[in-house]
């Protein structure tokens, strides 16, 4: 079966989920390192969501009769001045997937591949919700500037992150965590 544009989109999102939930973990272990646990818990959360997003991407190709390659991904950035910086990084990197997506869906329409343009939709409303919750994120971390503490507490006062899987959302390879 010959890859259209589509499919090789598709099998190179399955590296950028993987690669942001390796990103998500860097960003979790500073803030876990700077004795933040409340953000540090939102991004080892956000990183297992990104890791399931990936693991959906395989069961769709696996449902599709596609191959299935796991690639390896780019090191990730480790190091950060404030608070502010890895939460910025986290909203481009949202940015960054929602673009992707957006492409994997035209490249699916363009393909004439409706049951690959309609499996990019869940993920598509997934990114509205994605960039809406890292921006808003990012503008408290503004406001509390030296004051880290009011983003700990803003992210334990709003459950920021905290909503799970819906019941809508695709199946994951060997069941998401």
């Amino acid at each position: 079966m010959s890859e259209t544009s589509f499919k090789e989109l598709l099998a190179a999102q399955i590296g950028n989920e993987f690669a942001a939930s390796q990103q998500y973990i860097a960003i979790a272990v500073w803030f876990d390192n700077q004795d933040l646990p409340q953000l540090a818990a939102h991004f080892y959360r956000q990183s297992l969501e990104e890791r399931n997003h990936a693991m959906m991407l395989v069961q769709y190709r696996l449902d599709r009769g596609l191959d299935i390659v796991i690639p390896g991904i780019p090191a990730v950035r480790n190091d950060f001045a404030n608070a502010v910086e890895p939460i910025a990084l986290a909203l481009e990197q949202e940015k960054q997937v929602t673009s992707q997506i957006e492409a994997l869906f035209k490249a699916a329409r363009a393909d004439g591949d409706a049951l690959g343009e309609q499996a990019m939709l869940w993920f598509l409303k997934e990114q509205i919700e994605e960039v809406a919750s890292m921006s808003t994120l990012l503008t408290i971390a503004k406001r509390a500037g030296d004051n880290w503490f009011d983003l700990e507490n803003f992210i334990a006062r709003e459950n920021v992150g905290d909503g799970g899987l819906e019941a809508d959302a695709p199946g994951a390879a060997g069941g998401a965590l």
